[in-house]
C-alpha cells in the first residue's frame, strides 16, 4: 500500500479517511480545521492513497489532548483499519511506519488508549499485545492505557489524577467533546435537539484547546458521555442510540 501524508499544503484536496464527504459538510470541514491547527503541534495524519477508513494519526505526547502523562512518547490518537482494508495487514504497516518515525524523532516509545475488551473507536487491545504493547495504566471506568517502550528504563505512560477516577459533580447528561472526531459536528447538535424537545437535562462541553483537554475528568476526550456524575459511554450517539439510551 502506498500512504500519503495530510498537511497544510494538501489538506483541502486530500479526503481524510474518518469523513470522505466534500469540504462543504460540517463533518470534513470541522476536522479538517482541527487538524490544521494541530500540524505545528508535531501532529502527523498518515493515509491510504485509496480511497477509504485506513490511516494512522499521532503527535508528541506533550501535546496530546488527553489527560496523561507521557513526556518523550509519541501518543497514537487513532489507528483505523475497515472495510475492504481489513485483513491486508495495513494496520500493521501504518503501526510500523509511525514506530520508525517515532525512533528517528528520539522518542522513548508509543502509548494509545484501549481497554480490556474491544470498545467502538478504541484500538483493539488484542492486536496491542500482539505488537508488544503493554497496559501502563488503567482509569476507574476500564479504560486503559497502553505503551510500547523502545528502551527498558523509559518511564512508563500514566493518567493524570483527573482522568483516573472519571466522574463529575453534575447532574444530568454531560458530554465531553472535541474536534477531532469529525462525526460529533453533525451528531451533538442532534442529540442536543432531542434532549431538548424531551425537556432532559443536556449539556455539552467543548473542548477547545490543548490545557482543557489535559485536564479533563475522563481519559476520553474525543467523546465522554456522563449521566449524574457518572462515566457511561465514549461511543458517539446518532438520534436513535440516543433514544435508546433515554429509553433504559
Amino acid at each position: 500500500m502506498e500512504y500519503i501524508r495530510v498537511t497544510n499544503e494538501n489538506i483541502e484536496k486530500e479526503h481524510i479517511c474518518c469523513a470522505i464527504s466534500n469540504n462543504n459538510d460540517i463533518q470534513v470541514s470541522s476536522k479538517k480545521e482541527w487538524l490544521k491547527e494541530r500540524f505545528d503541534d508535531g501532529l502527523v495524519f498518515l493515509k491510504s492513497e485509496q480511497r477509504g477508513k485506513c490511516f494512522i494519526e499521532y503527535i508528541p505526547a506533550e501535546n496530546a489532548w488527553n489527560p496523561i502523562v507521557a513526556d518523550g512518547y509519541m501518543y497514537i490518537d487513532c489507528l483505523w483499519v475497515a472495510g475492504s482494508f481489513k485483513g491486508h495487514g495495513y494496520g500493521a504497516e501504518l503501526l510500523n511506519i509511525c514506530i520508525e518515525d517515532s525512533k528517528n524523532k528520539g522518542k522513548k516509545g508509543l502509548c494509545i488508549l484501549s481497554a480490556a475488551k474491544k470498545k467502538p473507536f478504541l484500538a483493539d487491545p488484542k492486536f496491542l499485545k500482539y505488537k508488544g504493547f503493554d497496559i501502563s495504566d488503567e482509569a476507574d471506568n476500564g479504560i486503559q492505557l497502553w505503551h510500547l517502550s523502545f528502551t527498558e528504563n523509559a518511564l512508563l505512560p500514566k493518567f493524570k489524577e483527573c482522568a483516573k477516577h472519571p466522574h463529575i459533580d453534575e447532574m444530568g447528561y454531560v458530554l465531553y467533546y472535541t474536534n477531532q472526531c469529525p462525526f460529533n459536528a453533525k451528531y451533538i447538535p442532534v442529540i442536543e435537539n432531542i434532549a431538548k424537545e424531551k425537556s432532559i437535562p443536556f449539556k455539552s462541553v467543548h473542548l477547545q484547546n490543548k490545557e482543557d483537554a489535559q485536564n479533563a475528568p475522563t481519559p476520553i476526550t474525543t467523546y465522554a458521555l456522563f449521566l449524574d456524575g457518572n462515566y457511561i459511554t465514549n461511543e458517539q450517539m446518532n438520534d436513535k442510540r440516543f433514544l435508546k439510551l433515554l429509553e433504559k
